[in-house]
Formats: C-alpha cells, structure tokens, sequence
C-alpha cells in the first residue's frame, strides 16, 4: 500500500489493505506497471521499518500465505532494484554521454575519412600522370640519346668524307700535273 497509494492513503490498515486488492485484475495490472525507478524518498523512509523488521521475509509470509509471501518479494526487490538503480544511473547517464560522445566521433572520423579518401585519390591520380611523364621523359631521353648517336657517326662520317676529300683533291692535283 505504501509503494502503490504513497501518501493518499494515509491508514495502512488490514482492512484497507484487503480494500486495495478487492479487486485483483486492477491490483495485479497496478504491481505490474509500478515504476520500481522513480520511488520518492519519504516512500523509501516509511519502507524502512518495515524491511528491518524480521518477520518481514519471504520465507515467514510463505507461511502464511502464497500471495502475501510473493507480495513480499514483489517490496523487497522493488526496495532493493531501487536503491541498485539509484547508484547505477549516474553511471547510466555517463555511458550514455560516452556512446553519444563516441557516435558523435565516429560521424566525424567518417567526414575525415572521406576528406583522406578524395586526398588519396588526387594523390594518386598525380601519381599516375608523373609516371606518364616520367615514361614521355624517358622516351625523349633516349631518343635524344639516339640522335646524339646519328649525330656523332654523321660528325665521323662527314671528318673521314673530308680527309677523303683533301686527299682526292691532292691526288687529283698530282694527277693533273
């Protein structure tokens, strides 16, 4: 009753009690959907002597009564998933702020990623035209290096053509004589 009704029913009496779960469909859709979380502080107060007491355990109501013993274990494992609750939200919230945090990271890390991506392909397409004019210098290179060599037997051949000729003229001119 003190869970379910806090503070509109002030009288915890049997005879209330036995009111509260007069009709069990409205009772049981109540213990069902009791939010365990958000238990106000004076509700965990009242709670308190009656937890301490040592008759109040599952094992002395079953005793008694099915329902009262299960009723018993529904209060102290709400009392006990509240005070767990309390002391794990904070570390809730803060994994949360983390995940949102790391999603937050993540969404840039992607936009970076794709900045390198672009980046890497412009690397690589210069890449790609230097090795184009690495091979056109290439090219040209050893074709200059082809037409020094046609040079260089045309300087030799046009030196012996003009030994050849001085020495025709001067047999030419022996010859005349």
């Amino acid at each position: 009753m003190l869970l379910l009704y806090k503070k509109e029913m002030k009288n915890h009496s049997w005879d209330n009690a036995k009111k509260m779960m007069g009709q069990p469909k409205q009772f049981l859709q109540a213990l069902e959907d009791f939010d365990g979380k958000n238990i106000e502080e004076n509700v965990l107060k009242g709670l308190g002597p009656i937890l301490s007491d040592p008759a109040f355990t599952e094992e002395n109501m079953s005793k008694k009564s099915k329902a009262a013993a299960n009723l018993c274990k529904w209060v102290i494992a709400t009392y006990k998933f509240n005070s767990i609750y309390k002391k794990v939200k904070p570390l809730m919230e803060s994994a949360e702020g983390a995940e949102k945090m790391a999603n937050e990271k993540q969404e840039e890390l992607k936009v970076v990623m794709e900045k390198v991506r672009v980046i890497v392909e412009k690397v690589d397409a210069l890449r790609s035209k230097l090795g184009e004019a690495e091979a056109a210098k290439k090219r040209v290179v050893d074709e200059a290096e082809a037409l020094q060599e046609q040079l260089d037997l045309a300087n030799r051949l046009v030196g012996g053509l003009a030994d050849e000729n001085k020495r025709w003229t001067e047999n030419v001119a022996t010859f005349k004589e």
